[in-house]
C-alpha cells in the first residue's frame, strides 16, 4: 500500500489540506474526503461530464485528475458558483430555463459553462454547444441548457 500524501490547495476560495493516496482521484477526494458532493460521478472515465470542476479556472473531468495534482492548486467544485448573496446568473438562468431534470449532470454543464462564459464573455450558439460537448444529459434535450447559457451570458453582460 502506497503512503498517504499531504495536498495543499485552494478549493472554493478557501486554504485547504488533506490526505490522499497517490492513485485517488480528485472526484474520489472531494466526495470521499472533503465530503463536496455537489460534483457527480457519472462513467469514471472521462466521457460524461458529470463530474467536471475548475482546476486553476479551466474545466477539467475530476475522475481523471489524480488528487496528488492539485497540491497548489486552485479548485472550484459546483458548491463554490453561487455567491453569498444569492444564485450564480449560470444557476439561476438554469432555473429559469428549466435546463435540468435528473440533476446528475447539472453541476458539470454549470462548472462547463462558467469556464466558457469566462473565457469568452458572449459566445455564439455554436460556441457553447462546442464548449458543452464533453457533457452528456441523459434527461433533457440539449436545447434548454444551450439557452441556459445563453440567458446567463446575456445576463453577465447587462450587469457589467
Amino acid at each position: 500500500m502506497a503512503r498517504k500524501r499531504i495536498v495543499t490547495t485552494t478549493i472554493n476560495g478557501r486554504k485547504n489540506e488533506f490526505l490522499c493516496e497517490p492513485r485517488q482521484t480528485l472526484l474520489e477526494v472531494l466526495r470521499d474526503v472533503l465530503d463536496l458532493t455537489g460534483t457527480k460521478e457519472g462513467c469514471s472515465n472521462g466521457n460524461c461530464g458529470a463530474c467536471t470542476v475548475l482546476l486553476d479556472g479551466r474545466a477539467v473531468d475530476s475522475c481523471l485528475v489524480l488528487a496528488v495534482e492539485v497540491d497548489g492548486a486552485e479548485v472550484e467544485t459546483i458548491e463554490g458558483v453561487a455567491p453569498v448573496e444569492g444564485l450564480d446568473p449560470i444557476q439561476h438562468a438554469f432555473l429559469e430555463q428549466a435546463a435540468l431534470q435528473c440533476g446528475i449532470c447539472t453541476p458539470g454543464f454549470i462548472m462547463s459553462a462558467k469556464a466558457l462564459l469566462a473565457e469568452n464573455p458572449q459566445p455564439s450558439e455554436a460556441e457553447i454547444r462546442f464548449s458543452l460537448a464533453g457533457n452528456l444529459c441523459r434527461c433533457t434535450g440539449y436545447d434548454k441548457i444551450v439557452r441556459a447559457v445563453q440567458q446567463a451570458a446575456e445576463t453577465r453582460v447587462a450587469h457589467r
